[in-house]
């Protein structure tokens, strides 16, 4: 599994398309092929699937009851918007107009690694995003979700 990790900022041309980071791309597995998905993301950003990984999201839909309506809805949701690409000669992502304008992405795009999968994000909206949460309540977050693992000061002594 590739571990993609770190933020990268890049210009976005008046084409649409934008430089994939030279580290995330390190990352890549040589299956990828250099090949991705594009979609719609959960928050107001846009999910990047290596061509491998991808496999993997389209394995766990398969899964999915199509006779149900939260299956349908799910899968409705997920690949409507869903684009296959590749990077071109000078490793850039083409971003769709009807994708780019759905996350608000202009002049710039961040890249987010997050493990399996990258986030791109217009700055303005992940600033709002980064806004909504506290430290406060990312300490709470990240101990639910990462367990007991953090030991708080007041426990050490």
């Amino acid at each position: 599994m590739p571990s993609f990790k770190g933020e990268y900022e890049h210009s976005v041309d008046s084409k649409g398309r934008v430089a994939f980071p030279a580290k995330l791309r390190k990352s890549l597995k040589p299956e990828a092929q250099e090949s991705f998905t594009l979609l719609r993301g959960q928050e107001s950003c846009l999910y990047l699937y290596p061509k491998d990984e991808w496999k993997n999201v389209e394995e766990k839909l398969s899964k999915i009851n199509s006779f149900s309506k939260k299956g349908r809805l799910v899968k409705r949701k997920l690949l409507r918007y869903a684009e296959d690409l590749t990077l071109d000669k000078q490793n850039r992502v083409p971003l769709p107009s009807h994708l780019k304008d759905w996350a608000g992405i202009d002049g710039s795009a961040i890249f987010i690694g997050m493990g399996e999968k990258i986030e791109i994000w217009s700055p303005e909206k992940l600033d709002e995003e980064d806004s909504k949460q506290s430290d406060e309540t990312y300490q709470d977050i990240f101990e639910q979700v990462m367990g007991d693992q953090i030991i708080e000061e007041d426990d050490a002594d």
